[in-house]
This record gives C-alpha cells, sequence and structure tokens, in this order.
C-alpha cells in the first residue's frame, strides 16, 4: 500500500524500511543508505512528474522536492518504498499543478511541452527510461487542457497503473471519485483525436521526409496526401506563425506559405518519435514533432521560441552527435 508505516524495527523482508546502522557514522550511513534507495526509484519518479508536468525543469523540481521530504522523514516503516516515493512526487506535481492553473501563462500561441529530445539514432539510456511507456508529445498537449486532479488520475492510473485507492489517497478522493476524473479525463484525450502513433521510427521518417521533399517542390497536392484530413498543427506563436490550424488543406497551404530557402532540416528523435529541428543560418530556430498514424500526419507541434529551441538543443544526447548550431 502506497505510504503505509509500521512499526520501527529492523529492515523489512522485502527490501524496504531503514536498517539499524550501528556505531559513531550511523547519521552519515543511514544518510547513504536513504540515497540509495531514493536512487533506485529516480527513473520512474522523473517519468511520472514528467508526464504530470510536460516540463523537464519541473519534473526535476518535483524529483529534487520528493528527495528533500524522503531525506527528512527517512524510510522507517515504510512498507512500499516506491509506491510511497510515488505518492510524494505526485503531490508534489499536484501542488505545481494547481499553482500553474491559479496563474496562467499569457503565452502567443499553445503552451508546447518541453519535448524529450534525441539523436536520429536513439534516445541515450537515460532517456530510454523517461520514454518507458512514453506519451507522445501531441497528447502531453492534450493533458495540458485537463484539470489538476483530472491529469493525476489519469496518467497514473493509465499510464502508471496505479490503483484508484492509491490514488485516491494522494487527491484526498474517494477511489470512486477517483475513476470518475480517470474517465473523464480519457474521454477529453479520445475527444481530441489523439492516436497512437505507427510503431517504427523508419516509416515516420520517410512520412515526413517526403512532406518536406513536396514543400519544397511546391507540390500541394502531395502535402495534402501526407496529411490526414484532420490534421491538427499548433505552434506557440514566436514565428509570427498561427497557432492553431486544421485540416489539410490549410496546414498545406501554410506549410507553402511559410517555406524559407534558408531552412535546413535535422532529423531528431521528439519523445521518441521521428521530428525535425529546423535552422536558419546555421542557427536553430524551430522544432517540430509529428505524429504519424497509418502513413499520414496527424499533428503537428512546432517549438519557435528561439531561447527555448537553443536550450533544448543543446543538450548533452544532441551534442554527442558532433551537432554543432550557432547560437
Amino acid at each position: 500500500m502506497t505510504g503505509v508505516r509500521e512499526e520501527a524495527g529492523p529492515l523489512h523482508g522485502d527490501g524496504t524500511g531503514s536498517p539499524d546502522f550501528p556505531g559513531e557514522d550511523k547519521a552519515a550511513r543511514a544518510d547513504a543508505w536513504l540515497a540509495e534507495r531514493f536512487e533506485e526509484h529516480r527513473g520512474r519518479l522523473r517519468a511520472v512528474a514528467y508526464r504530470m508536468l510536460g516540463s523537464l525543469d519541473e519534473a526535476d523540481d518535483a524529483v529534487q522536492e520528493a528527495w528533500v521530504r524522503f531525506s527528512a522523514a527517512g524510510a522507517d516503516e515504510v512498507v512500499n518504498l516506491g509506491g510511497w516515493l510515488t505518492t510524494i512526487v505526485s503531490r508534489v506535481c499536484l501542488n505545481i499543478l494547481r499553482a500553474r492553473a491559479a496563474r496562467p501563462e499569457s503565452l502567443a500561441g499553445a503552451r508546447v511541452p518541453d519535448p524529450v529530445l534525441s539523436p536520429a539514432d536513439g534516445p541515450t539510456p537515460e532517456q530510454e527510461a523517461l520514454l518507458a511507456d512514453s506519451v507522445g508529445l501531441a497528447l502531453l498537449v492534450v493533458l495540458d487542457t485537463l484539470t489538476p486532479a483530472e491529469r493525476v488520475a489519469f496518467v497514473l492510473h493509465d499510464v502508471f497503473d496505479v490503483p484508484f485507492g492509491e490514488i485516491a489517497l494522494m487527491l484526498g478522493r474517494t477511489a470512486q471519485a477517483s475513476r470518475q476524473l480517470a474517465s473523464r479525463a480519457r474521454q477529453r484525450v479520445k475527444a481530441a483525436g489523439t492516436r497512437q502513433p505507427d510503431a517504427a521510427v523508419a516509416a515516420q521518417r520517410a512520412v515526413i521526409d517526403a512532406f518536406f521533399a513536396a514543400a519544397r517542390a511546391g507540390d500541394l497536392a502531395t502535402l495534402v496526401e501526407l496529411l490526414d484530413p484532420d490534421v491538427v498543427l499548433r505552434t506557440d506563436g514566436f514565428a509570427g506563425f498561427p497557432t492553431l490550424i486544421q485540416g489539410a488543406d490549410a496546414v498545406s497551404s501554410a506549410t507553402l506559405g511559410g517555406a524559407s530557402p534558408h531552412a535546413e532540416f535535422h532529423p531528431v528523435l521528439v519523445n521518441g518519435a521521428a521530428g525535425v529541428l529546423v535552422t536558419m543560418r546555421g542557427r536553430p530556430a524551430a522544432l517540430m514533432a509529428f505524429t504519424v498514424v497509418a502513413g499520414r500526419i496527424t499533428a503537428v507541434d512546432g517549438i519557435t521560441d528561439p531561447r527555448r529551441v537553443r536550450r533544448l538543443v543543446s543538450s548533452e544526447p544532441l551534442r554527442r552527435t558532433g551537432a554543432v548550431f550557432r547560437g
């Protein structure tokens, strides 16, 4: 059970709870033991926080806050350490989501969540852990429309298989109320038309390459053919581009209208799916995430805030490929 403690004593048989350290260095050894136990769960906690918040920086902050609370409380009497840590980080994320809802951001366009950006040849082991049971960027955009409680219930149950009884303790609701929250969230996700993308990244890449080839050639008919009839294009609005465009005809026309002969397209992975980094004269200009379903593009999510794009492409996984971009 999440967050349940027992009488203080030696290390529990299931490997949880704090052992009894004898000697003068008891406190230091106990701290080291707590740190080791926390590190065993850090990857999953960061994955939970990222899906709840859609922000890599805030996810790291939530995990750090969970560590502060965990190290202060200790692990004596804890029956299920992983469940207890999930409870802590979920409550931290819930507070962040509530604060965000109380002070909505003033953006020119849609809030496009932080992507997990990887080289085209694949993510690092750390990124693979973050993207396990991954949700695409398009779904994260939809999750931003949920209430804080709906998002926590949906992510914990539908992504991480946490029982509703445990979710109820985190939310301060009944199990039935938590089930209803997740159900409402599921309905809103379904209504948004978010679909599971094609599994093969190579197949996704072929569609995206064909899309940009058609754009360069000014081939409107091919562009329309590569787009789902109900395709959605969302951007953050920094480049003066319309922030929301729907329909194959409108998206293809906007693509041709916004094409630049100076643009260069670099393949990357965005949340494990095929994406593109756009540079202008060697400088990062935009990041585009594509959702490809049944060989057609159903969603494009673009980040055009230059400072944000530069921050994202300066990550270590991209630097190790040898890619160098001017600031």
